[in-house]
């Protein structure tokens, strides 16, 4: 057998970056980190000298310029996507990129069929499609437990920054991202897709509950936040499901995250109360029409083979296997960024409603990567 040579891959953003992607790549067996992106050039070097990364740069130029970069990971905040993606596109390198994809959708669309073009992989960062409870949930959909739908119910409900002293940065401006639409929404729109198909309308209302927060980096004073922290949305399916979605980032005690599908044969729910870790601690329940909910074990099939402290490495890592497989294949395999366009569009479409109070319909995904 031949063995398989490693691809070298460097890290663009060091926060969620440093935290999950090097040490998902240094722990994959295909993947080796080869240079590292900081804006400050002294944390660059730090970061590079305590994971043993040869490279180091405040720019992204001399690192797309490096021969033994194959692909890159680009994890800073969603303003940034934009413009990095297309520079590391441009210099034909694979692709990694973080939710949310970009700052609205005709930008991802723009990167979807510049990526095409340029012949290189393109993979998005769906992290949901790749944990063991959650691919149990859609192995019991495909196979029509619950029958017909009749209501789908989604609550993300979490605490993160209900603490109105949490300080104030990007997260908390619309214009730059922030926001709780893009930081979970993104997520819950491809999983919804994934797991029960295209949307063919939505309407919604967002809220701030808290206006201001302490900026450390101008003495503590107050700055004004306008990204959501709270999202209500009703949404139905093409195939006539309803369904009801809520998030919020500023919840005491918040109940976590759960999906309930209710049908004519059965109940399914997912969920999980960890407030800390988006990943660990969800457990499916399933229930014939007219029984009670009984826990349903996951097989030894879809288990992690290995997992961390933190809950979120281990389904990157099986994102990686993706990205890895696309890149070994020259197909950008599910989630590719066409996912990612799909998320984005129903992210924009969520402002669109909440701004002009009404139901929006969504286009076919097909319909609307052909829009130039």
């Amino acid at each position: 057998m031949v063995a398989q040579s490693k691809i070298g891959v460097a890290v663009v953003g060091t926060g969620f970056g440093q935290k999950i992607h090097i040490p998902g790549f240094l722990n994959h067996p295909r993947t080796e980190v080869v240079a590292v992106y900081n804006r400050d050039w002294e944390k660059a070097k730090a970061i590079a000298h305590t994971y043993n990364i040869p490279h180091y740069a405040n720019e992204l130029e001399p690192i797309l310029s490096l021969p033994e970069v194959d692909g890159v990971s680009i994890s800073t905040p969603p303003f940034l996507h934009y413009e990095m993606a297309k520079a590391v596109l441009a210099a034909r390198k694979h692709l990694l990129l973080e939710k949310p994809m970009t700052m609205n959708g005709s930008q991802i669309r723009e990167l979807y069929h510049f990526a095409r073009s340029q012949g290189v992989v393109a993979t998005a960062d769906f992290e949901f499609r790749f944990v063991p409870a959650w691919q149990l949930l859609a192995e019991y959909l495909e196979g029509g437990y619950v029958g017909k739908k009749r209501l789908i119910k989604i609550d993300w409900l979490v605490t993160s920054r209900a603490n109105p002293e949490r300080a104030w940065n990007w997260y908390s401006r619309k214009d730059m991202g922030g926001g709780a639409l893009g930081a979970v929404g993104s997520h819950v729109f491809d999983y919804i897709s994934w797991l029960f198909g295209p949307i063919k309308r939505l309407c919604s209302s967002l809220s701030c509950a808290i206006p201001q927060r302490p900026d450390p980096e101008a003495g503590g004073e107050l700055k004004p936040v306008d990204g959501e922290d709270t999202c209500l949305l009703l949404l139905e399916l093409v195939d006539g499901t309803p369904i009801s979605l809520t998030m919020s980032s500023v919840t005491y005690e918040g109940r976590g995250h759960w999906v309930e599908v209710y049908g004519d044969k059965g109940t399914l729910v997912l969920g999980s109360n960890n407030l800390k870790d988006y990943v660990h601690g969800f457990n499916l329940m399933a229930s014939p029409a007219g029984k009670s909910l009984t826990k349903v074990e996951i097989p030894k099939g879809l288990a992690f083979p290995q997992v961390f402290a933190d809950g979120r490495l281990a389904p990157f890592m099986r994102v990686v296997d993706r990205w890895v497989e696309s890149i070994d294949t020259g197909e950008s395999l599910v989630p590719s960024l066409k996912e990612g366009v799909y998320s984005q569009l129903l992210m924009d479409l969520t402002h669109q409603s909440h701004e002009g109070n009404y139901w929006v319909e969504v286009p076919e995904l097909e319909d609307y990567l052909a829009w130039r």
